[in-house]
């Protein structure tokens, strides 16, 4: 059975997103087959534009050095994308994005709460387009609380994400992932498939409405904090889980490992692995609740262990006993992985014009389908407007007047 298809392909998804949260969710929806066209304005356009690294004919720089260097940013979450410009302070602009609305599915915007609106390109304007428009709106706050911009570590820190990291006691803990950009996107995501679903069904279409804030403390809710405290237990114990221990991250003599004994087995098998099997009949030990209860010393034991010898010898050490257990790699090293690659759940990047000696890789669409396949159309909005010919004549069908007179006007 071939595999040719993508599962969103005949899905039209206008993109008025910039920065990080916006694009990945319309990555998504490209690498799920979507035809996805970025709007950008013609100052400027996305944000990310200016990030760097960047990437050229000189390999990858800090700064821009050529006119061509892309950033690597916008390489990575602008693929599978057409580009176009649009100046939506100007009127002539905002009747463009209406013709476009009227030849699309999806819209998705992430602009400070209430901006989409004051621009004239909110909900209101397109659904007055087309009636069963889905349209996401990505924010800080939420789409109805115009509490002021924000950015990913901003969400980190009202999340109480930065305090659930780090040992008690010291400085809260800052993710070196964007998590709050890259999950809020998901969640749209999530809402679009399932408005899409909605559609079907009743032939209406809907606002969705997602908030960084929200998404990340619901991820931080998982763990109920409250009852933690109540009990005693330490909600920061640093590279440990106490109250699943022994769980966590060991040092070994040069580098560390992830480790998960926390059922009767699989803790025996780490005593065995340590060379201390009475630790099994130890009373402190002998159970998962007083194991619980000593973590400390228990931890404390493990370490004394693990320092000793290096990451491959304690990984093979524990394999060998059946326990789980994982080297803590580098990002680097993680995403050339032979179970990611193969599964384009990481992918190449590349400059269009300049081959790369490093090996750049991005994310990909990590789901496999049985009947359809992901991947991203070979496009990409080097330069801003880079498909306004192919867009505004091909798809809304202006002729080269019209589009003449919109750059005079400063629309696009």
């Amino acid at each position: 059975m071939t595999q040719a298809h993508r599962p969103l392909e005949g899905l039209r998804v206008i993109d008025l997103t910039r920065a990080l949260a916006g694009p990945y969710a319309t990555l998504l929806l490209a690498g799920l087959g979507a035809e996805v066209i970025k709007v950008e304005d013609p100052d400027g356009g996305d944000l990310a534009r200016e990030n760097s690294p960047y990437v050229g004919r000189d390999g990858v720089t800090v700064e821009r050095l050529h006119d061509d260097d892309i950033s690597i940013s916008h390489l990575a979450r602008a693929r599978g994308k057409q580009g176009i410009s649009l100046n939506f302070k100007a009127e002539s602009a905002r009747q463009v994005f209406q013709d476009l609305c009227s030849r699309a599915d999806i819209v998705v915007e992430n602009f400070a709460a209430g901006t989409a609106d004051r621009l004239g390109v909110g909900y209101t304007a397109a659904k007055a387009a087309r009636p069963d428009i889905i349209y996401c709106s990505l924010s800080g706050f939420g789409a109805d609380r115009p509490d002021g911009k924000a950015m990913d570590v901003i969400i980190q820190a009202l999340s109480g994400a930065m305090y659930t990291s780090g040992e008690p006691g010291a400085p809260p803990v800052r993710m070196g992932i964007p998590v709050a950009d890259m999950l809020a996107p998901v969640f749209g995501v999530i809402g679009i498939l399932a408005a899409l679903e909605q559609r079907h069904r009743t032939g209406e279409g809907q606002h969705i409405d997602v908030s960084m804030l929200g998404a990340l403390t619901s991820f931080v809710a998982i763990e109920n904090w409250s009852a933690l405290a109540a009990a005693g237990m330490p909600s920061r114990t640093g590279l440990t889980v106490q109250r699943l221990s022994p769980f966590g991250v060991f040092e070994c003599s040069d580098g560390y490992v992830a480790v998960v004994a926390v059922h009767e087995k699989l803790a025996r098998g780490l005593f065995r692995a340590m060379g201390r099997p009475e630790l099994s009949a130890d009373p402190r030990y002998a159970g998962r609740d007083v194991r619980v209860a000593n973590a400390v010393p228990l931890e404390a034991e493990i370490t004394a262990w693990s320092k000793q010898h290096t990451v491959a010898a304690v990984v093979a050490a524990l394999q060998a006993e059946g326990v789980p257990v994982a080297p803590v790699r580098h990002p680097e090293e993680a995403l050339v992985d032979p179970r990611v690659v193969e599964r384009n759940e990481t992918m190449p990047l590349a400059h269009p014009a300049y081959p790369s000696t490093v090996d750049l890789r991005s994310v990909g669409v990590p789901i496999t389908f049985s009947a359809a396949r992901t991947g991203f159309d070979a496009v990409l909005p080097v330069h801003i407007g880079e498909h306004n010919q192919q867009v505004l004549g091909g798809l809304l069908g202006y002729d080269d007047a019209k589009i003449a007179a919109l750059a005079v006007e400063g629309a696009i």
